[in-house]
């Protein structure tokens, strides 16, 4: 084909912005989907592979009191969210559940809301079946994390065996109302300790504070570390740059501060990856030091 002038290639250009205005370009140049990503973020850690799996976002709303319940420190807590792009009167919280898979086993840590999540959907997005799960472990029993653990009366992942902290689980099934979820499957579960292993490569981290009882999970591969932190990571900008910085939630303040204190220097020492229960998505990132206090550093997005 001879050179082509630029007179020519200008022709060209307009041809083709003619041929897309009238709607019949290639299938691969139309608009993209409504919806931004399947609601899965897919990894390996070793040899095992990890999915978080977002079940869904809160509409916008205020982020205090309960994101920075820290009395006093409302305004360095709104000022630090306006540093970092987000407006404190519009807070979205997600909820990401994972997956973690071992080759021989499939866990899933944490359920979602249930009904109002997005965990089911999104799970067949990524091509894991509720029948797929071998082991369900509940960090805690806050209704953003057992809401899923039953579908239409039924249990939703009735293949698997169910764990959960005996502390916790004690907890909420002493109280006049328990959750029903967790009442509903009380037979089901098995209740273990901190440092018990919930599946080959993973283990029960004592992470009390937040509720009486709660427990992030340690996944182990190879040389590489991860820890799921559940509630206990907090929120990823203030919990790690405010040392005193406690959530609304949280039933044991100053437990949930020394928690936190004690994952971040052992994250940020030993390069530790951390994945918060309501991190900004896809919730998968690194700890490091910064002076007196920490900074959460999300880890490179990939599409592979």
């Amino acid at each position: 084909m001879g050179k082509v002038s630029r007179r020519e290639a200008l022709k060209l250009v307009g041809a083709a912005g003619a041929v897309a205005a009238a709607g019949t370009l290639p299938a691969m140049a139309q608009a993209a989907p409504a919806t931004n990503g399947g609601g899965f973020y897919r990894f390996k850690l070793g040899d095992f592979t990890l999915t978080v799996l977002s079940d869904g976002q809160t509409p916008p709303g205020n982020a205090f009191p309960n994101w920075g319940a820290t009395p006093g420190k409302q305004a360095e807590f709104e000022a630090a969210l306006r540093e970092n792009f987000l407006d404190p009167t519009r807070f979205i919280n997600n909820f990401n559940p994972m997956v973690v898979d071992t080759g021989r086993a499939k866990i899933l840590i944490d359920t979602g809301r249930g009904q109002a999540g997005q965990l089911l959907a999104n799970m067949a997005n990524a091509g894991i079946r509720p029948a797929d799960i071998n082991t369900v472990f509940i960090t805690h029993g806050h209704g953003d994390h057992i809401g899923g653990l039953v579908t239409n009366g039924q249990p939703t992942f009735a293949n698997a065996r169910h764990l959960i902290g005996e502390v916790e689980m004690q907890f909420w099934l002493s109280q006049a109302t328990p959750p029903a979820n967790l009442a509903a499957l009380r037979e089901r579960f098995t209740l273990i300790r901190p440092g018990a292993e919930i599946a080959p490569g993973l283990t029960a981290v004592d992470t009390a504070g937040h509720t009486v009882g709660h427990l992030a999970v340690q996944v182990t591969s190879g040389n590489q570390t991860l820890w799921h932190l559940g509630d206990a990571g907090g929120h990823h900008i203030l919990s790690f740059r405010f040392p005193d910085h406690y959530l609304g939630f949280d039933a044991n303040p100053q437990q949930a501060v020394a928690t936190r204190a004690r994952l971040w220097q052992a994250a940020a020492a030993d390069r530790i990856t951390v994945v918060g229960y309501h991190f900004a998505w896809p919730a998968v990132g690194n700890v490091r030091r910064v002076g007196n206090a920490y900074e959460y550093v999300p880890a490179f997005f990939t599409f592979s």
